[in-house]
């Protein structure tokens, strides 16, 4: 019976670790290994993300120890996900998997294709060895790229290209249009079959000029590989609420104007999608007139998608309804009015920022002492005079 269970054990470990680990490929790209360490995509675990933990901890499904989010936190968990199919207690355990590759390199350049349906889509993942999906606009017909010394100018100079490590597919659509992002972040449907986040999806099927990628991994200066130097790379921190959102701040525009008896402040969203999607955000203006030495602060104003039942917000898994949604919408320009009377010399200050979680279920989630949890993030601040 030990002989047996040690077999056991050591064909789960095996196969808890198919994935190739992503520290193996910081040999060859060490900028985009840094960035992808700090993202919200490695630590996207329970151990490593503390307000994903705060809502697990309350999540009925703790109590029947069925870790049903392993399917996008921790989708390189494979003995966890194999426990999930076979309806055996599933919770995740603290181990290199979780901290380290729940959401690795291999995974997300292993997607294949996003298999649709109701509740949430799915990842396909190829099953060949050592085979990546990446983009290059220039290679887009190669899918078998090997690594090789290709010569030019008559043999004068020489050049490398590929992969020692893997092959390269760069055929595959999904990676110039975002579509791959899809099977996590484009819907998710709770037992009483309510959205709790979706994101119009047309563009990352279609465009290739603008979709998930182009904006949540947008060309940054740096290389791509050691092996051949590139003066971009797809930034691979992920920019979003979680990280690096100075990056999405391009995507806001804010004006003012000026009326003998009051005055308009308007926020543009040029993104393809809602402001914010996760239903625990709260985006808020704050606007401070300075007059002199004297700071005059004006009503904030909030935006916010609050889902609940019997008109009373709940969590997550319990909601069948919007109780309120005035949320910025995708391409909208949405125009503040303040009933106050600018004098000349006046300074107008404005902030539009956001709490990741809102403050009025912080204290439920047990997040008071959380600095992620409470702090105001501020997207864009700009200043405008009177006239």
């Amino acid at each position: 019976m030990k002989f047996l269970l040690s077999i056991i054990f050591i064909c789960l470990n095996l196969f808890a670790n198919e994935f190739v680990k992503s520290n193996t490929c910081k040999g060859c790209h060490p900028i985009i290994y840094g960035e992808f360490y700090e993202s919200s995509h490695r630590k996207s675990s329970t151990f490593e993300d503390p307000i994903h933990k705060a809502m697990w901890d309350l999540h009925p499904d703790k109590k029947k120890e069925s870790y049903t989010c392993a399917k996008c936190h921790t989708p390189t968990d494979l003995e966890l996900l194999t426990k999930l199919k076979e309806n055996k207690p599933a919770l995740p355990k603290e181990n290199e998997v979780q901290t380290q590759e729940a959401i690795s390199c291999a995974y997300c350049h292993g997607i294949k294709d996003i298999e649709e349906h109701a509740k949430m889509n799915e990842n396909i993942v190829t099953l060949k060895d050592k085979v990546f999906y990446s983009a290059n606009e220039n290679l887009r017909n190669e899918k078998n790229k090997e690594f090789k010394d290709e010569i030019t100018l008559f043999g004068m100079m020489k050049k490398k290209s590929g992969s020692p490590f893997h092959k390269i597919d760069y055929s595959n659509k999904n990676f110039y249009t975002g579509k791959m992002c899809l099977g996590c972040h484009s819907h998710l449907q709770n037992d009483n079959n309510f959205d709790l986040c979706r994101v119009d999806s047309k563009e990352a099927k279609e465009d290739e000029e603008t979709n998930c990628i182009t904006c949540h991994m947008p060309k940054v200066k740096g290389t791509a590989t050691s092996i051949k130097i590139t003066k971009t790379h797809r930034f691979h921190g992920f920019a979003s609420a979680s990280k690096n959102q100075d990056l999405l701040a391009k995507y806001i525009k804010i004006k003012f104007k000026q009326k003998k008896e009051f005055f308009e402040i308007s926020i543009k969203n040029e993104a393809s999608h809602n402001l914010f999607l996760q239903p625990l955000r709260v985006a808020q203006l704050k606007v401070n007139v300075l007059r002199g030495k004297k700071t005059i602060n004006q009503e904030t104003k909030s935006f916010v998608r609050i889902i609940g039942k019997d008109g009373k917000a709940t969590m997550p898994w319990l909601a069948n309804s919007e109780i309120k949604n005035n949320m910025i919408k995708a391409n909208e320009r949405r125009v503040i009015k303040y009933d106050f009377k600018l004098q000349e010399n006046d300074k107008v200050e404005v902030v539009f920022g956001y709490y990741k979680v809102n403050p009025k279920v912080v204290k439920k989630l047990k997040l008071e002492n959380n600095k992620e949890a409470t702090e105001f993030n501020i997207l864009k601040s700009e200043f405008f005079h009177s006239k």
